[in-house]
């Protein structure tokens, strides 16, 4: 296992934008308001010397009440870490909110190294010394932003760590859980889980930063749960923090194979509900629906889902349905079963041969169409892809998206190899110089 580095310190000292510089990449949402990161990020980077480090970014500790549970999740990150990086602001010198940091940190005996932030200002450069009276380990003067003094930083921290072995990478299906705010995706995971790793708060919106959590198991595939902040329409979006989660929101669907939409039951199925289900539909992403808060449901809430289901199962193509309460638990084990079956039939692979056969005798079901006398006619076939599986046909001309015909092929071929809530791509190619149709 790689050695693990919690990133801790106030609010708003630059604790995500060091993050996302040292593992390389924008994953945390970085911007000038407190307490925008709210449960842990988790990434990895290379440290000379000592291979592998998984580096956790954590929200600021906050003093006095802690409604959300802010603090929580900061002290299982703690608690996850071998060494711990104390960010402070520079700019603004030693303050008193630094100092409770670092008593709360000293008692879980860890390593700790002091990063003073912000070295491109002047007031760092003249001041930076003042927070040796923070008794950490060590300290070094860095600019998170523009990427100065990190060579040090990692000299300091490697004094720190432990050698590691090489990485594992562990071979998991990526799973995106979205969904509207305050659907219960963060307690759909926990359950999941069994524990609390993501935060849960009736706060819509508390989830902004997407996690990776990995999901091992003895009697199934892992896979590496994606939650993901509430995803909702832009002129809904009320500030400038929750719009850039909306949009690594959406880039998770991208990143995942799999997609589980979380729905607020006792609500029906929304406008909102159905625009994510199209998103992750045209991004190739099959598919699980969890109905969540199913045990606050009445005779009228449940007729009120039924009604707006059929929608929702059009976009997806009769995907699997799991009724569940995660606040209960109860369904919350048909999740599982139900993202097993999608999986595999995500990856579909079906042979030359026996895609031709199928295709022949769905033709022969039902009459090509005819262009000025022209009669449409089929080839040949062959799986060019899978996750999720396409098609490539050949024949005397194309069809157009939306065509008719080739709505019917593609209905007939998701039933022919039971694709439910998987997304099936054709493609059709003219090819000129054939006149019959090759032999199955």
């Amino acid at each position: 296992m790689p050695a693990a580095v919690a990133i801790v310190g106030r609010p708003n000292v630059g604790k995500s934008t060091l993050f996302n510089r040292l593992i390389g990449r924008r994953q945390a949402i970085v911007h000038g308001t407190p307490g925008v990161t709210r449960d842990r990020l988790v990434g990895r980077f290379e440290l000379d010397g000592r291979g592998v480090v998984e580096l956790i970014d954590t929200g600021g500790l906050v003093p006095g009440d802690d409604p959300l549970g802010l603090n929580a999740q900061v002290e299982f990150a703690i608690e996850e870490s071998d060494a711990l990086l104390l960010v402070v602001d520079g700019r603004e010198g030693l303050a008193a909110g630094d100092e409770q940091v670092m008593d709360r940190l000293r008692g879980h005996g860890l390593p700790i190294v002091v990063v003073v932030n912000k070295a491109d200002t002047r007031a760092a450069q003249e001041g930076y010394q003042e927070f040796y009276a923070l008794g950490a380990e060590g300290l070094v003067l860095v600019s998170a932003e523009h990427g100065a003094g990190l060579g040090d930083l990692h000299e300091e921290l490697a004094a720190h760590l432990p050698a590691a072995g090489p990485a594992f990478e562990p071979e998991a299906s990526g799973v995106a859980v979205v969904g509207r705010p305050n659907v219960g995706k963060s307690s759909v995971i926990n359950r999941l889980l069994g524990s609390e790793r993501t935060l849960v708060s009736p706060t819509a919106g508390t989830t902004r930063d997407p996690i990776d959590s990995l999901l091992q198991r003895a009697d199934g595939p892992d896979y590496l749960l994606v939650d993901t902040a509430g995803i909702r329409r832009r002129s809904q979006v009320q500030d400038a923090p929750e719009e850039l989660a909306v949009m690594l929101a959406r880039r998770q669907i991208e990143r995942a194979e799999l997609v589980v939409l979380v729905v607020d039951a006792s609500r029906g199925i929304t406008a909102g509900d159905l625009g994510i289900a199209d998103a992750a539909w045209q991004a190739g992403r099959s598919a699980v629906i969890a109905c969540n808060k199913w045990d606050l449901l009445d005779t009228d809430g449940r007729e009120r889902l039924e009604a707006g289901w059929e929608r929702l199962a059009e976009v997806f193509a009769r995907p699997s349905r799991v009724n569940v309460s995660a606040l209960t638990g109860r369904g919350m084990g048909g999740v599982l079963p139900a993202l097993d079956r999608v999986r595999e039939r995500h990856g579909l692979r079906v042979s030359t041969s026996e895609l031709n056969r199928v295709i022949h005798r769905i033709v022969a079901r039902h009459q090509p169409p005819a262009e000025r006398g022209r009669p449409w006619r089929f080839f040949y076939a062959a799986q060019v892809r899978g996750t999720p599986p396409t098609f490539l046909l050949f024949a005397n001309r194309r069809l157009k998206r939306g065509h008719t015909y080739r709505k019917y092929l593609e209905n007939q071929l998701r039933r022919a190899f039971d694709l439910p809530g998987v997304p099936l791509r054709l493609v059709v190619r003219e090819r000129r110089g054939e006149t019959e149709p090759t032999s199955g």
